[in-house]
């Protein structure tokens, strides 16, 4: 039986080009979560005139990939000590947030931060959010595998293209 977990680490092309990759994850959808417009655009998103966060939505299958794996994963992929920005993305669209699916999410999440925060992973505090999914929404259809389909495009190749070079790198061994 598979299991879904919504993640938002900033921009969701990196994300998703990430966790396309991973071996146990059957589908990563761009999308959007945690806002109060019903079907929200980019350009509404973007705006920040919904509330929304920009996700991804992972189907994956836990006998493969537990929900700890996913979430270590998650978190080397972004900073989640930056409050309502990644790098020079900026606004509540590109905050951290884990929108759970289930009570093993929900503590999965929680006790992986208390580690972090116990060990000092990282300088500042982690403000990535806890909540659960009330509703996603999926991203037009042209974020689908957007940084594979635009490798030329300069945020791609600026941002996201080093970004997932040093993720394959880190997680070689959980790559299809």
């Amino acid at each position: 039986m598979t299991q879904q977990i919504t993640l938002a680490g900033g921009c969701f092309w990196c994300i998703e080009g990430a966790f396309k990759q991973v071996r146990g994850v059957l589908k990563a959808e761009s999308g959007y979560a945690g806002g109060h417009k019903e079907n929200p655009t980019y350009e509404q998103v973007c705006a920040g005139e919904t509330g929304h966060a920009e996700v991804v939505q992972i189907t994956f299958e836990p006998t493969a990939l537990s929900t700890r794996e996913i979430l270590e994963i998650f978190f080397a992929l972004h900073d989640p000590t930056q409050l309502n920005r990644q790098g020079n993305d900026v606004g509540t669209q590109y905050r951290s947030a884990i929108f759970y699916q289930s009570e093993e999410q929900r503590v999965a999440a929680q006790d992986i931060i208390a580690e972090m925060r116990d060990e000092g992973t990282w300088n500042d505090e982690i403000v990535t959010e806890i909540e659960p999914l009330e509703k996603f929404w999926p991203a037009e259809d042209y974020h689908d595998n957007y940084v594979e389909r635009n490798p030329q495009n300069a945020y791609c190749q600026a941002v996201v293209s080093p970004k997932l070079a040093k993720f394959k790198r880190t997680f070689a061994e959980k790559l299809e």
